[in-house]
């Protein structure tokens, strides 16, 4: 009997395994905290003996090195990967014995060139599952555009969309049709682009359902594959490396983020607000970039704040600064905190007031920011003269704008918007107005 439990990060739409046989534990990808899997370790009697990596993750930072060294587990890896520690490489036809069970490396290249896939055969010797890391998700395929510059071996992105090809073509469609499909990733994900909700699958439905396992010509494919990817939040390079060298304990690095007081805040480093629009709105420090503490939080701070780049964190208790200095820990930011520190009481009120009437009728004495990505404007466009420029770019662009009328900022109605407007704030002096949910009143 196979026991393989999934954790579920939803704030990374990130999935981690525990495979466990006769008391040993296998890990698959873990999250930057391990805690949870010595909590299961030990509560089924067990000892972590082995960690496997599927490839060095773009969008969280791993414990792989942390387990490694608490737990005396091998660390097992393509040996593509080429990591800055001691590992052990695993390619085709490597086998690793866990308990009464069998783990099988298969080199699967194509969202990264040193991708493996880990099959996973019960006592009997039988495929029963697979864990597919980013190669196969349910519904999707890897984006084969992460690695131009970054890791160990660097691939352009039409040579990965090739490699995912024959990966697809000459090693995915040959496996079992009743072989559980385990991936590293669900829906909301930005290491592809139409993942599922269901969080795993087998491999007869998804050679029925996926668009990626269909057939079609080589050329047909790699069009098909690169088209329409999301963008690339500025902090997936550094946790490529981060991961390749090993991240500092994560509860020890958590605890050296400096807590202060506002008074000790010192001009220059960016603030980022991590409350909900509304309290920003209320009133928040002045240049402070609004970053609701949502599902979202960990990939939009990575994607407006540079890896090169220092941030204060506030919040408005000591228990949501803790959480969210263990949230940034998960991309390895936790770092770059020059401090945490309660949002003090008074500040700036946020926004600019206008009248919504003139916005319907007269949208042409406004300049109007709509902040989503250029895929998402196929589902509606509010303003036809609306400027589109995402949200990861703003900062760069804010410039760019006409401040010499009001300035509008919207999205689908979430907190992107505010998140927009305060950057505009932030980077000119110049208030802008955050549509919100008042968006239903111009659809």
């Amino acid at each position: 009997m196979v026991e393989i439990k999934q954790f579920y990060d939803e704030n990374l739409a990130h999935a981690s395994y525990a495979i466990l046989s006769d008391g040993e534990v296998a890990l698959i990808d873990p999250s930057r905290d391990p805690y949870p899997y010595y909590e299961f370790a030990d509560g089924n009697n067990a000892k972590i003996t082995t960690v496997i990596e599927t490839h060095p993750h773009a969008d969280f930072v791993s414990s792989h090195l942390e387990i490694s060294k608490n737990k005396g587990a091998k660390v097992y890896t393509s040996k593509l990967y080429e990591p800055l520690y001691e590992y052990t490489p695993f390619d085709d036809g490597d086998e690793i014995k866990l308990g009464k069970i069998s783990l099988h490396a298969i080199n699967t290249p194509g969202h990264s060139p040193d991708s493996i896939s880990v099959l996973i055969k019960d006592e009997h010797g039988r495929d029963y599952a697979i864990a597919t890391g980013d190669t196969l998700f349910v519904g999707d395929v890897g984006r084969p555009d992460l690695r131009e510059s970054a890791g160990a071996v660097s691939k352009k992105r039409e040579e990965l969309a090739r490699m995912m090809y024959r990966t697809i073509h000459d090693k995915l469609l040959n496996i079992p049709d009743d072989v559980l499909v385990f991936p590293a990733h669900g829906a909301g994900s930005l290491c592809g682009k139409a993942l599922s909700d269901e969080r795993y699958s087998t491999m007869g439905k998804e050679k029925q359902t996926n668009y990626a396992l269909q057939p079609m010509e080589e050329d047909r494919f790699v069009d098909v594959l690169l088209e329409g990817q999301p963008f690339i939040p500025k902090y997936f390079g550094y946790d490529v490396e981060t991961n390749r060298k090993g991240a500092p304990d994560f509860e020890e690095s958590v605890k050296n983020v400096p807590h202060i007081k506002y008074e000790d805040v010192r001009a220059g480093i960016i603030i980022i607000d991590a409350r909900m629009a509304a309290d920003y709105k209320e009133g928040h420090v002045q240049g402070a970039i609004n970053i609701a503490p949502g599902r979202a939080f960990e990939t939009w701070l990575g994607s407006i704040i540079g890896p090169d780049e220092k941030y204060y964190l506030t919040a408005d208790s000591p228990e949501e600064l803790d959480e969210l200095i263990r949230r940034t820990a998960r991309i390895g930011y936790e770092s770059k905190i020059e401090g945490a520190f309660v949002n003090p009481h008074d500040g700036v009120e946020g926004g600019l007031e206008i009248d919504y009437n003139e916005l319907k009728q007269h949208p042409e004495n406004f300049t109007i920011i709509d902040v989503r990505n250029p895929g998402e404007l196929r589902d509606f466009t509010l303003f036809d003269s609306a400027i589109n420029i995402p949200l990861a770019e703003l900062r760069e662009r804010a410039e760019e704008l006409d401040y010499s009328k009001p300035v509008v900022v919207h999205c689908a109605g979430g907190s992107r918007g505010s998140t927009g407007a305060s950057i505009i704030e932030a980077k000119t002096g110049n208030k802008a107005h955050d549509l919100g949910r008042n968006i239903l009143l111009f659809q």
